[in-house]
């Protein structure tokens, strides 16, 4: 049977209807969506969140009418220093292109963490467990940047249609909008006033946070001491530091070897001295050594590999270099350290009787490579013995020079104050420079363009030979900060 014409151009066409219908409706929600995010300042595209309001343009006209003076001497401070950033931050790139360029041709590359300017790759170079401090100073950075500008603007007549931040791929920011026709009819010495702002308040910022690092042990007295050793805040499970005779949290390291430790920078240099100078020897009495003889093929087999007490230490008897096996921890403690046997001639050792007196010989631990056998003091604890490469207790635990005077206090709340100022004095102080460069899209853009037609419309009077010149300079800029980011990508990635 077939159905009336009528019928059948309703079935092929109640499909098509429907399809339409949705895509009105989709539309329809698509429209009242944006316009829902366009109300509330919000603004979505692909790797990239913003949103922008004006909330704050009532504190930032209030801050740029505090004390007019005051604020054009500090605005006018900023210029100098914008301009003197610029040629800086240019010599800076320089200089890091050529160390890099120095490490990527040489065949033994040092002084990689020695760059004033390193291109941050989280997850690589960058800790994840640090993430939060990052993202969290290089939002803060980025802020008070733009706040320079905000007032800046505001005090010399400028509008300021907004404030937002922004999320690009995974890294925060934040920006100004400001009026382009009250910009543009200002003067050039006014423009620099806010195009450099931004990187004055940077240093500033990276200035104050400096100093909050240096007077932290000042404002923390109260409730924290330092001065006593370093205190142990985290051990990495599984590592040489681990275990029932290693280190916990909360002990107080105050010794490696006869190297005395009062802050965590003094455990870092004994581990650098441990590192680079030969093996420390132990003043041991001759009654308790045991030599160990030769075979007849010469070889020697000191200890059994599979000792986890024993340890195979050298000497040297009648100009002759022996062996024994002692039990480390039984014989080192309280011995007294030592380089040669003439170390220890003045040394006595108690015998089980104590009537009894036995000389000492200077024995040391026979390591290979780049082996060490460490002391660590860390009282009431008995001493811990690190066997292994000295720069592996770096990464075995995390340490401060904080110590809390109450026992409710938390350990790690020094360390994350202490943390954050870096992070701020790091980042806050790289903004300030990469935003010097003359770049296209950065500060240092606008301010060449100002600093040119304030300097050069009395030699140029062409206008477009002086936007040409910019633009040279913009380009020579712009490819010294790309090839910066792209060899130092490749150093970071690739090596």
């Amino acid at each position: 049977l077939i159905p009336p014409t009528h019928d059948l151009y309703a079935l092929v066409g109640w499909p098509s209807l429907h399809i339409r219908r949705q895509t009105q409706w989709l539309q329809s929600y698509g429209h009242c969506y944006e316009m829902w995010l366009g109300s509330k300042g919000l603004s979505l595209s692909p790797f990239h969140i913003r949103w922008q309001t004006s909330l704050f343009n009532r504190l930032f006209s209030r801050c740029a009418r505090i004390n007019p003076h005051a604020l054009y001497l500090w605005f006018t401070s900023g210029l100098v220093f914008g301009l003197v950033s610029m040629c800086g931050s240019v010599v800076l790139l320089i200089r890091t292109l050529q160390q890099t360029v120095h490490q990527m041709t040489s065949d033994h590359p040092q002084g990689a963490n020695q760059q004033t300017l390193q291109v941050v790759v989280p997850g690589i170079n960058l800790p994840v467990s640090q993430l939060a401090y990052f993202f969290s100073a290089l939002l803060v950075s980025g802020v008070i940047h733009e706040l320079g500008h905000a007032v800046a603007a505001i005090r010399e007549q400028v509008r300021v249609n907004g404030f937002g931040v922004f999320v690009f791929v995974v890294y925060p920011g934040a920006f100004v909008d400001l009026f382009t026709t009250h910009l543009n009819l200002i003067s050039p010495a006014q423009q620099l006033r806010i195009f450099c702002a931004g990187v004055w308040h940077n240093f500033v910022l990276c200035v104050a946070a400096l100093c909050f690092l240096f007077l932290l042990p000042v404002f923390l007295f109260p409730v924290y001491y330092t001065g006593a050793g370093a205190l142990v805040t985290e051990v990495v499970q599984g590592s040489p530091a681990d275990g029932p005779r290693g280190l916990s949290i909360g002990d107080m390291v105050t010794g490696l070897e006869d190297c005395d430790v009062r802050t965590v920078e003094d455990w870092n240099s004994c581990l650098t001295i441990h590192t680079h100078t030969p093996q420390t020897g132990y003043c041991v009495p001759t009654h308790t050594l045991q030599p160990i003889y030769r075979r007849l093929d010469t070889s020697i087999e000191c200890c059994s590999n599979n000792s986890l007490t024993d340890l195979c230490f050298s000497y040297t008897k009648l100009q002759e270099k022996e062996y024994a096996c002692l039990p480390a921890r039984k014989m080192l403690s309280g011995s007294r350290v030592c380089r040669s046997n003439a170390d220890c001639l003045t040394h006595t050792h108690l015998d089980t009787d104590p009537d009894t007196h036995s000389p000492s010989v200077c024995v040391t631990p026979s390591l290979e490579n780049q082996t060490r056998l460490i002391r660590l003091t860390h009282p009431p604890n008995t001493q811990m013995l690190f066997v292994g490469y000295p720069p592996h207790l770096q990464y075995a635990v995390s340490l401060t020079n904080f110590a809390p005077r109450f026992g409710f206090l938390n350990l790690d709340l020094p360390v994350v104050m202490e943390t954050f100022c870096k992070y701020v004095v790091s980042l806050s102080g790289a903004l300030a420079v990469v935003n010097s460069v003359p770049c296209f899209a950065l500060d240092g853009q606008w301010m060449l363009s100002a600093l040119l037609e304030a300097t050069l419309v009395t030699v140029v009077t062409d206008r477009q030979h002086r936007e040409l010149i910019g633009f040279f300079l913009l380009l020579g800029g712009s490819a010294l900060l790309a090839a910066n980011v792209a060899l130092g990508l490749w150093m970071v990635t690739a090596r």
